[in-house]
């Protein structure tokens, strides 16, 4: 498998930091379509890690809360990568897995495709969940939508298309 230099550095850079850091296998599909290997780093995500996004992190920007064990967040994910790709310009996406790290959360998230950033809770998981949302039933998948002027829209399931179109506008 061929690396690209950039790959090589950023590699570097993460294992000398300490952070997770996971390649995507390289997949060949009989019809002879290859997907490219790419780099995903698991960051942490505690009680502090939110208030900082909301005011700092990217805009449009969508975060999907979920489990190893979250049957419908596939589906969720690809309503929002569907959305971001319709509306052809870069909006991060990321996915926050509640119950697993490292490696794990990286085999778990690695279905959802568009995926752009991938944390994982670091502490007390109620804590965790209380600084997000302190309404939030612990039900997955939970998302919420930060707008270009940083707007929140959240939802429990899929966001319906109404709830994108204001997103994305």
């Amino acid at each position: 498998m061929k690396l690209a230099f950039k790959q090589v550095v950023a590699y570097l850079i993460f294992l000398q930091l300490g952070v997770p850091l996971v390649s995507f296998a390289q997949h060949h599909h009989a019809n002879g379509v290859s997907v490219k290997t790419s780099f995903l780093a698991v960051r942490a995500f505690d009680e502090t890690t939110w208030t900082n996004l909301v005011k700092q992190g990217p805009r449009p920007m969508a975060y999907m809360f979920t489990t190893s064990y979250c049957s419908t967040c596939p589906e969720a994910f690809e309503v929002l990568n569907n959305a971001v790709k319709k509306n052809g310009k870069k909006i991060e996406l990321a996915a926050v897995m509640m119950d697993v790290s490292g490696a794990q959360a990286v085999r778990h998230a690695s279905h959802f495709s568009g995926l752009t950033q991938l944390y994982s809770f670091d502490g007390f998981e109620p804590a965790i969940r209380q600084s997000v949302d302190p309404q939030w039933p612990n039900v997955t998948p939970y998302i919420v939508l930060i707008d270009r002027n940083g707007g929140l829209q959240k939802t429990i399931g899929p966001p319906s298309p109404s709830m994108l179109k204001r997103w994305l506008s």
